[in-house]
């Protein structure tokens, strides 16, 4: 069995080395390139170790674990050897030397847990090992502590991914920007660049399916290639036990008693997932040792300390962060006793745009001390429908009517590029404009709210998004979240809508963010119905989602807002005192 490993290692390492060579790194290193730890059920997982051969005494192990397999991964150890570390990197089961099927999320945290349990038995090691990395990475943390090993004594997830949460579904709705995503990382024992690059290809793709209108579950047949990954996801498009079992779920966060220091952007598109490990983790161990440095990033620029200019704004030099630095300082202060990184004065670390300043908190709910509270009135001023505070009668609603066979027509513009813009898509749907606040304020979490509607069919998909409209006439882009009406209950169960009955639809976590609004400003709410090239389309049918198609759209969508539908929006007041 040994030997037809090595065979199949040695041919995948020739195929890896084929295409591009690796880094030096001298000879003050010990280096090894082609560890092959076997797992309890038979695959093999592949990993690289660098230490510094001077090095005579056991040391606490940086390990990241990844699908992403790259040149620079032995500069990344390299720097953690630098830092007084041994540093380690394994890759998901078929990846790099390992010669079993590639297969993303499932079976990442137990062999996580292998890995950690094989490095706590190395002479090298002194038992201690610490986990850091973004995206994918961050997951790969939060997955490898659902059954905690003793060894693992820190995790530092930036911008963490959650499978179920983020990719290849939001909020039960599967996606389509990263739908290339599934060959880039299977179609070899690297990354597959090309194809991960060719956004006409997957832009094509999109726009084809949309004028099909043909199933979800089609569209790579629309692609002319299969999707076997996808195919296999969309047997799951509830949150059921298929995504429980590959991260800590409910209870689960109790048993996680390690320090946790998570990063996230407030324009990171995988931010829901980022922080739902935060709550949930906070929810079940509420004295949890988690904290957080939050600030104006966006899913890249929060794994490298941000980016000066983000969605054509431009972030303050105040606002940007050495994450590498801090992380290894959080290292030094857990692992080595060390003094906690500067930067964490509370366990929530946020900057307030518009303020451009850093902030702190105990915890999410901490950082406000008040909140808005609107509701979506039917009542008119000055040409547009308005937030208001007082609660409405129960009898007044506006009524939307979608056609979905009609791809002439999108709906929901609710992306965050640009973050400040000069006008907002009026076209359809329904915006929502509030009276000038009478004071400066600092909006300060998520915003949350229950949307009251009926409507003439079982299902549907819907959005909100928020923007201060400043003194300028400038729009500035708060927050947004994309749902689906089945799932708002449960997300692990779908309960269809019973036409033309009223129902009220609880809003899941939305992403979060500071930002500091001038008197004046006004906070307009967008709600529309969800109906566009970029994610699945939901007819309404009461079907699997992914089994629709434009033979479901017989009748058009007809949905009835009720003005008791209500936001509240997170605050900080008299913010110079809360500092």
């Amino acid at each position: 069995m040994l030997a037809r490993l090595f065979l199949l290692c040695a041919l995948a390492l020739f195929s890896v080395c084929a295409q591009a060579q690796k880094p030096e790194l001298g000879p003050d290193y010990e280096v090894n390139e082609q560890l092959l730890i076997k797992s309890p059920d038979g695959a093999v997982i592949s990993a690289m170790m660098v230490r510094k051969k001077d090095q005579k005494q056991a040391l606490p192990t940086i390990l990241q674990f990844t699908i992403y397999v790259r040149d620079r991964d032995l500069l990344s150890l390299k720097e953690a050897a630098d830092h007084g570390y041994v540093g380690v990197i394994a890759y998901s089961r078929g990846k790099y030397l390992s010669p079993d099927p590639i297969t993303p999320y499932e079976y990442d945290g137990r062999d996580a847990n292998t890995v950690i349990d094989w490095i706590s038995k190395q002479r090298w090691s002194n038992g201690a090992v610490g986990m850091y990395g973004g995206s994918y990475n961050g997951f790969t943390q939060w997955a490898a502590t659902k059954n905690l090993h003793p060894a693992l004594k820190t995790i530092v997830p930036y911008v963490a991914g959650g499978p179920g949460m983020g990719l290849p579904m939001e909020n039960n709705i599967f996606i389509n920007p990263n739908y290339q995503w599934t060959f880039y990382v299977s179609n070899n024992k690297y990354l597959d660049d090309a194809v991960n690059n060719d956004r006409q290809r997957f832009r094509k793709m999109q726009f084809d399916w949309w004028q099909s209108g043909r199933a979800y579950r089609e569209i790579d047949q629309i692609d002319g290639t299969p999707n076997p990954l996808l195919q296999k996801w969309l047997q799951h498009p509830a949150y059921d036990h298929y995504w429980q079992s590959m991260v800590p779920y409910r209870t689960d966060f109790a048993q996680i008693k390690i320090p946790v220091l998570s990063i996230d952007g407030y324009y990171n598109d995988s931010q829901i997932s980022g922080l739902y490990y935060l709550r949930e983790h906070t929810k079940y161990l509420p004295n949890a040792e988690h904290y957080l440095i939050i600030g104006p990033y966006g899913h890249f620029g929060a794994q490298r300390g941000g980016e000066k200019i983000l969605n054509d704004m431009e972030v303050p030099t105040s606002a940007l962060i050495d994450t590498k630095k801090i992380t290894y300082d959080w290292f030094d202060y857990i692992l080595k006793n060390a003094n906690k990184p500067v930067i964490l004065k509370d366990k929530i670390n946020y900057f307030v745009m518009g303020e451009n300043q850093w902030r702190h908190a105990p915890s999410l709910l901490g950082m406000a001390n008040g909140q808005l509270q609107f509701y979506l009135s039917t009542s008119i001023k000055n040409g547009r429908y308005r937030l208001q505070d007082k609660l409405p009668p129960i009898t007044q609603y506006l009524t939307q009517t979608v056609d979905f066979k009609d791809r002439q027509t999108s709906n929901n513009d609710y992306y965050p590029a640009p973050i400040i813009r000069k006008e907002i898509d009026t076209t359809n749907g329904f915006i929502f404009v509030s009276d000038p606040l009478s004071e400066d304020l600092i909006i300060n979490g998520a915003f949350s709210g229950e949307i009251v509607a009926s409507i003439n069919r079982r299902d549907m998909d819907f959005g909100i998004t928020l923007y201060e409209l400043s003194n300028k006439g400038e729009y500035f882009h708060l927050s947004y979240v994309i749902d689906r009406a089945s799932f708002s209950q449960d997300r692990s169960q779908r309960q269809l809508l019973e036409p033309h009955k009223i129902t009220r639809l609880t809003l899941p976590p939305t992403r979060l963010l500071s930002k500091q609004v001038k008197k004046g400003s006004r906070i307009v709410a967008y709600l529309n119905i969800n109906k566009n090239p970029f994610s699945q389309l939901n007819y309404g049918s009461g079907k699997d989602v992914s089994d629709e198609n434009i033979l479901d759209a017989n009748e058009n969508l007809k949905v009835k807002w009720y003005a008791q539908s209500v936001i509240r929006i997170p605050v900080l007041r008299a913010a110079t005192e809360a500092q």
